[in-house]
């Protein structure tokens, strides 16, 4: 179990069973909620130009590469199919 799960699930066993209790832990779980939220944040980073462009390619090419694929299988299925339907239209 993580250390988020850990947190969370002893603040609803601290809160206690009845309603009336997690009610009342409600803005001390909102608030670690929070602070949970803004030290993942600080762990977060923007990547560089250079990746961003490098990935950006790796993308399009990828795009195209899979286009193709698609329309050499759309073409062939077709011409296929094409083929097979005026043969059974004839006999």
């Amino acid at each position: 179990m993580g250390v988020e799960a850990k947190k969370m699930a002893s603040s609803v066993a601290s809160a206690g069973d009845n309603f009336g209790d997690r009610i009342k832990s409600w803005p001390e779980r909102i608030k670690s909620f929070y602070n949970d939220v803004r030290a993942e944040m600080k762990k977060v980073n923007s990547p560089s130009r250079k990746e961003v462009q490098a990935t950006t390619t790796v993308v399009i090419i990828t795009v195209f590469l899979f286009a193709a694929y698609f329309w050499i299988v759309d073409y062939t299925l077709s011409n296929s199919l094409d083929r097979a339907l005026h043969y059974f239209s004839r006999h």
